[in-house]
């Protein structure tokens, strides 16, 4: 295996640790930006070396469109193309069975998909996405599952489940570089506590590098999204990184956090940013509205990033969806504020304050004591007392966005502030 996961400190199920790969050594949790294209939109790689990123994610079946993996071979991997010197994942391209279903055609064999470059069908096997992979060279590429919406229930739900552990067999036989690139399987079963059982246990058996929980952050309830992330991280082993394919609001973040979980990555960050939306302790800050024209403050005056020690709010209100200055920024801070999020846990972790860290993200999230129920039960399963933040019961209300999609053209909600 080309990974060393050691873990250097916990509190209950929460772990911060040191990820090394091939490329770089990371520090967990991390959340990874979505570079679908092998770019980050409106940043350089100077700019997110600069803020911390650790890990980018670029997807497969977009780069084997465009620029193509041949192309991406030829000039030494998609590190040098594009010129990121620190760690990449590539996702296998499964996601796109979600994301473009009314393009994809799903069978044994595997995903057809009509291009939405030139119409042209394009048959993703197993095989074929972990060679288009090893060709681009990124240091975790993942295993093509069978991804259903989590909203969806009945038959399909299993068939996709076990579909996915037996493709996991034919991308393992067909990785040609597992001493440079680390393959994550990735468990499904929707929100059936069984399949996902059964799924984790076959999955472990193959003793993968590390392991992905996917086929969330889809549409389905918080309650049962978090049960779904405890269920998988208390299964899958203690000396091997978990990733929760999709989530990328902060509270999230947080939380599966404290469930155990170590990698996370979502478009929402960036794709918030091009709608004028900042992200802020106390959730996130509508740059567009009216009241922000002569606000001369920064947009959070206890970031330490470039644009709040540059930009004030007003600045930002003038240029947000009129000049693409406006969203380069706010996608500069946005990310910032992710990287110091989980730097702020990895620290709170290793410094055995974690219990206290949790508190003061949530009571400055819900100065009110709204914390939402399904936050409570699970710090709770995560041996985290949050009393202090709450308020009862009966009190609360939900603020906080619902749900987080990875890809480009979907539909998302966001919350207010």
């Amino acid at each position: 295996m080309a990974l060393r996961f050691e873990i250097l400190g916990r509190f209950n199920r929460a772990r911060a640790a040191r990820l090394t790969l091939p490329q770089y050594v990371c520090q967990t949790p991390l959340f990874m930006p979505v570079g679908t294209q092998g770019t980050i939109k409106g940043l350089t790689t100077n700019q997110l070396e600069e803020i911390g990123c650790q890990i980018i994610l670029g997807n497969t079946y977009h780069l084997a469109l465009r620029p193509t993996s041949e192309l991406l071979d030829e000039a030494g991997g998609l590190h040098k193309f594009m010129n990121w010197p620190r760690a990449l994942l590539t996702d296998s391209g499964g996601f796109q069975m979600v994301s473009l279903l009314h393009l994809a055609d799903i069978t044994e064999k595997g995903v057809t998909f009509q291009s939405p470059v030139d119409g042209k069908p394009m048959l993703l096997t197993p095989e074929e996405s972990i060679q288009i992979q090893n060709r681009i060279g990124a240091d975790i590429i993942m295993a093509l599952d069978d991804v259903v919406r989590t909203t969806i229930t009945g038959p399909r739900i299993e068939e996709a489940m076990y579909r996915t552990l037996r493709w996991i067999d034919r991308c393992i036989a067909a990785h040609k570089r597992p001493h440079e690139q680390n393959l994550f399987g990735i468990v499904q079963g929707g929100l059936d506590p069984v399949l996902r059982d059964i799924c984790v246990r076959g999955l472990v058996d193959r003793n993968l590098p590390g392991y992905a929980i996917g086929g969330l952050a889809g549409g389905e309830d918080k309650d049962s999204f978090w049960r779904v992330v405890a269920q998988c991280t208390a299964a899958l082993p203690e000396d091997k990184p978990r990733y929760v394919m999709g989530v990328g609001y902060p509270l999230d973040i947080v939380v599966c956090s404290a469930l155990g979980a170590d990698m996370y990555d979502c478009v929402y960050p960036t794709r918030t940013a091009r709608f004028g939306t900042a992200l802020v302790p106390q959730g996130v800050l509508k740059l567009k509205h009216r009241a922000m024209a002569d606000d001369t403050r920064p947009i959070d005056p206890s970031c330490s990033c470039m644009v709040c020690k540059n930009y004030t709010r007003a600045y930002i209100h003038c240029l947000v969806t009129k000049d693409a200055m406006g969203s380069q920024l706010l996608s500069y801070h946005n990310l910032y504020y992710i990287m110091q999020l989980s730097r702020d846990l990895y620290s709170s972790i290793t410094e055995g304050r974690f219990p206290e860290f949790v508190c003061d993200f949530l009571h400055k999230m819900f100065p009110e004591g709204d914390v939402p129920e399904w936050v409570c039960n699970a710090m709770e399963v995560a041996g985290i007392d949050i009393s202090s933040c709450c308020a009862p019961f009966s009190s609360y209300q939900e603020r906080n966005p619902e749900n987080c999609f990875r890809e480009e053209g979907m539909e998302m909600k966001s919350g207010t502030l």
